[in-house]
């Protein structure tokens, strides 16, 4: 039986779907960044299959994939920053407090 692209698409299409419900269902920054990471890991997931599976011979999705983790790795050190500054001010890291912070 041959491994055809479907096996990869699948598991990666849920991993993507999992992180967008909880990025639209989490109250967490914390819980929300996961979600965040977990569909950014999807889609390099997606790169390097169509990569394999349309351009066997090129390295484009590769490259791809190596600069998405390059962004992934910055937005979440920023991402944290952020959260850690937030935590200060109110300690609590919950998105509904974020609209106390306006006044």
């Amino acid at each position: 039986m041959e491994i055809t692209a479907i096996f990869y698409l699948l598991p990666a299409l849920l991993m993507f779907c999992a992180g967008v419900y909880g990025f639209i269902t989490r109250k967490n920054m914390i819980a929300i960044l996961i979600s965040l990471e977990l569909m950014l890991n999807a889609v390099d997931v997606f790169f390097v299959v169509f990569n394999r599976y349309l351009h066997p011979g090129q390295l484009e999705g590769m490259f791809f994939t190596l600069f998405a983790i390059a962004i992934a790795a910055a937005e979440t050190a920023l991402a944290i920053a952020i959260i850690i500054n937030i935590f200060r001010a109110t300690k609590n890291v919950d998105v509904r407090g974020l609209n106390e912070m306006k006044f």
